[in-house]
């Protein structure tokens, strides 16, 4: 584990590589603990490059076994090895020349997960960020492309399946009792993207026809005996492959495609070149064990890591400072896809909350960061919603600022101009520029400014004049490295509506530029004059959530209620619904937190339960929005000085209160929206199922509640439904007989099912209450807990400190301790699964001043712990500081 303070690398610093390599070979001789590599490399000296400068490859826990020069053993004095690096002196000027390098490594101990490791059996690595380095001396950086010749040796009663990234080459034994494998993938690609998996595994198989004609092998690997939960991700597979052609004219280009899942894994999935390794949790699927989410979270990631194809793969970042290129355009695809799949406004609103509740808050925070940092200590940190989600809408604000024709356009040149190449941020937008004649100089600050942009906006109307004004005002608030900020471009989608909800088109706007219903903010305050409104509008501004910014306009409960009611823009009438709820509930905190009575507003309880009722509306949006802004949004909508059980009471109140006003239309939804016959996983179904158990929920606050949710739980036929009964009852009456006993049934019939059992420890990790915590302790001390599967660690100890706020933020701060202690013993193994639970602790400064104190105090016992890792290191520094 590297435990320096760790360089900051700088983006101003970069610079080409002195050599150009030109092919890698790599021979691995499995072992679990003592594997062979062999890395032949062939390099040539870059034109223009210091004639003198050393070739430094990059190394991490490494020990250099051998090296050869052009195939003769190198003279010691003309390198230089460390664990981290490996530098050779007095190559040649011009002439290319090959490296051989041979290191041993111990994938059976390899506990950080990163490179080559080996778990349950099976080999495995994950590379990106600079994981390849653990490998082999390299020059691991995304910059550096090469094709890959790889050949694998292992025991072949132990491993019969040997993988490697591109098309298979041919196999044979290799002696006694192995046997061998290669591969070549001619693609050139970076080492992030190589991949090796060895083991024994069960298979699925399919293929593919191109839109060219060519037919692709597609195969999902999984562990035996789970082969039919894979089903739904080779149809997710299939599915995503024909969108990518259809709507980005992208065309799988390998005769082979692989997805391997395993249990042991750091991230979601990575899209190595041919060979894409999963988390299993994101493959495996049935109505038994997989949740309407489950299902939804697979189609996105078996998509998104597809995508990465031509996202990432065959166009890749020049450096990790254009990690959004990758991420944040490849979010984008993945949420298209999933629009074009399920319901587009409700996709929208899941987006949205996702982005809300986890982005807005990084960017509030100390670890605010732009969408391309301009610096970092370590790069596994940087993987965050701000460059994917919020990475994600600057792409959506491009097509939105273009319109979708000229959009594509911009891509289609991206494609063509930029494939088998690494890239910038700046290669990536003059493909709009050049596709549309529009200078995007000002947009690409959303790149670059870190923060979320607040829009003030007001409006009068002028009914002699027949006018309405509409005055803007942006501010982008200071982050850390960052106090003085531009004005954006902001494109803002907008609609008037009349008295009667009709939709009133303007003659004419002056002021600002108007074009496709998107009024373009470009100034630091901005008035809009709309000619031809025959009577005072009702404004809808941010439609679709055009721009990713805190909108802050005064509007009365009665025009909220006719957004509510009439907008045509569904993500529109949701935020309505959010915007009535939202005073009520932050009222009721604040009043809460005084001991007053808490009462909510009527019009905002009439509409939420006329839009529930609301039959044209279809069932998953009706579920959306009769799912309140959670705990975390109140929070950020306070601010600060922050009290979670004041929050968590108000909010029960509120739940209550419109419980009792609704019974009868909860009663009727929970009745009627059942979905008979055998389980479907389609949108439609799924929805039906989200807002019977939305029902469910608020049915929860009225009688018979325990033994309601009990027979809920008791009749389910899906994970679905049976795990939201589960959660209502250990949520709502935790000791109460019914939930005791359903999470004893729940426990003993999954036992032998990881990743649902998964499931029953983040549901008991979010129980409400200052004694989550001592069962979250007594959770640990369980067999079924394991505390070397990251799976395991963030379903119980992440899940309570992300989303746990009452039990995680004790006003005696031992929720905060805890962690501390926590984070201390993971870092030990995996510093990467530490350092992003660590974030958990981003917002503390919100919190009033006994928690907040008692907060710095947990951050500051892990700042002064002797051998932090890099990462842990980064983040307590960070979160203290900012």
């Amino acid at each position: 584990m590297r435990t320096d303070t760790g360089q900051v690398i700088n983006l101003a610093d970069y610079r080409p590589t002195d050599f150009v390599l030109e092919r890698v070979d790599l021979t691995f001789e499995l072992d679990p603990t003592e594997t062979k590599v062999e890395a032949r490399l062939i390099f040539h000296r870059r034109e223009g490059a210091d004639p003198k400068a050393p070739l430094v490859l990059d190394g991490d826990e490494l020990s250099l076994s051998g090296l050869l020069f052009d195939q003769m053993e190198m003279p010691a004095e003309q390198y230089t090895a460390t664990a981290d690096s490996l530098a050779v002196y007095n190559l040649p000027a011009a002439d290319p020349f090959e490296l051989t390098i041979s290191t041993i490594i111990n994938p059976q101990a390899n506990t950080q997960l990163m490179g080559l490791y080996r778990t349950g059996g099976i080999y495995c690595t994950q590379c990106e960020a600079e994981g390849f380095r653990r490998i082999t001396y390299f020059p691991d950086r995304p910059d550096v492309l090469a094709p890959y010749t790889v050949n694998i040796i292992a025991d072949k009663a132990a491993n019969p399946l040997l993988l490697s990234n591109g098309n298979f080459l041919g196999g044979a034994g290799y002696g006694e009792g192995k046997h061998f494998a290669a591969w070549f993938d001619p693609h050139p690609k970076p080492s992030y993207l190589f991949a090796l998996v060895a083991g024994d595994l069960g298979v699925i198989e399919d293929t593919f026809t191109t839109m060219s004609g060519r037919e692709v092998a597609l195969k999902i690997y999984v562990e035996h005996g789970k082969e039919p939960r894979a089903a739904y991700a080779m149809d997710a597979l299939k599915r995503s492959m024909k969108w990518d052609e259809e709507a980005f004219g992208r065309e799988y280009d390998l005769d082979i495609f692989m997805i391997v899942a395993v249990s042991d894994f750091n991230m979601g999935a990575m899209e190595n070149k041919g060979l894409n390794i999963f988390n299993d949790k994101y493959v495996l699927a049935d109505p038994e064990t997989a949740t309407d989410a489950d299902y939804a979270n697979i189609e996105a990631i078996i998509a998104h890591e597809y995508f990465h194809n031509w996202t990432g793969n065959r166009i890749t970042c020049r450096d990790w400072f254009q990690l959004c290129l990758k991420e944040g355009l490849t979010v984008y695809r993945d949420h298209e896809f999933s629009s074009d799949q399920r319901s587009r406004p409700v996709k929208r609103i899941a987006e949205v909350r996702h982005l809300k509740s986890e982005q807005f808050p990084e960017d509030a925070g100390p670890l605010a960061h732009p969408v391309r940092p301009t610096k970092y200590r370590e790069i596994n940190n940087f993987y965050t919603t701000t460059v994917y989600e919020k990475g994600s809408e600057v792409t959506r604000m491009i097509a939105t600022l273009l319109g979708n024709v000229t959009f594509k356009k911009g891509m289609d040149i991206y494609f063509d101009r930029h494939d088998g190449q690494a890239v910038t941020i700046e290669d990536f937008v003059k493909c709009f520029e050049d596709a549309s004649g529009r200078d995007l100089a000002q947009f690409s600050l959303w790149y670059h400014q870190a923060g979320t942009p607040l829009v003030t906006a007001s409006g009068s109307y002028d009914a002699t004049a027949k006018t309405f004004s509409l005055s803007l005002e942006q501010m982008v608030p200071a982050t850390p490295g960052q106090t003085d900020k531009k004005p954006m471009h902001i494109p803002l989608s907008l609609a008037l509506f009349g008295e009667n909800g009709g939709k009133i088109e303007p003659a004419s706007v002056e002021g600002a530029e108007y074009t496709g219903e998107v009024l373009h903010l470009i100034g630091r305050t901005q008035t809009a004059v709309f000619h031809g409104i025959g009577s005072r509008p009702v404004v809808s501004i941010n439609r679709s959530f055009s721009a990713p910014i805190n909108l802050h306009l005064d509007q009365s409960p009665a025009d909220l209620a006719l957004l509510a009611r009439h907008e045509t823009d569904h993500f529109a009438r949701w935020q309505a619904l959010t915007d009535l709820a939202l005073p009520n509930l932050l009222k009721a905190a604040r009043d809460a937190r005084e001991g007053k009575a808490i009462a909510c507003e009527q019009t905002s309880i009439d509409a939420l339960l006329h839009a529930a009722a609301d039959e044209s509306l279809e069932p998953a949006f009706r579920a959306q929005a009769l799912a309140l802004p959670s705990e975390s949004d109140i929070s950020r909508e306070l601010g600060s000085n922050n009290d979670p059980d004041a929050i968590h009471a108000g909010r029960q109140a509120v739940m209550k209160q419109i419980a009792d006003r609704g019974i009868a239309i909860f009663t009727g939804l929970f009745e009627k929206m059942t979905t008979p016959g055998d389980f479907s996983p389609d949108a439609k179904s799924a929805g039906r199922r989200a807002l019977r158990n939305a029902a469910l929920t608020y049915l929860s606050y009225v009688e018979n509640g325990p033994a309601r949710a009990k027979a809920a739980f008791d009749a389910a036929n899906n994970m679905t439904e049976r795990l939201h009964a589960l959660t209502v009852l250990a949520h709502r009456f935790p000791e109460s007989d019914e939930a005791i006993t359903a999470l004893s049934t729940f426990r003993d019939h999954f036992a032998e099912n990881a990743l649902v059992i998964d499931k029953w420890f983040s549901v008991q990790a979010t129980i409400p209450g200052a004694s989550a915590l001592n069962r979250v302790r007594k959770l640990m001390e369980s067999p079924l807990f394991k505390r070397t599967n990251p799976n395991r660690v963030r379903a119980l100890v992440g899940t309570f400190a992300f989303t746990n706020p009452t039990g995680f933020g004790r006003a005696d701060g031992e929720g905060y301790r805890f962690l501390a202690r926590e984070i201390l013993d993971i870092d030990q193994r995996n510093p990467q699964l530490a350092a992003r639970i660590l974030t958990s602790m981003r917002s503390w400064r919100s919190l009033e001043p006994v928690r907040a104190g008692l907060a710095r105090a947990a951050l500051t016992e892990i700042e002064r712990a002797p051998a932090l890792s890099t990462d842990v290191r980064d983040i307590v520094e960070r979160t203290l500081k900012g």
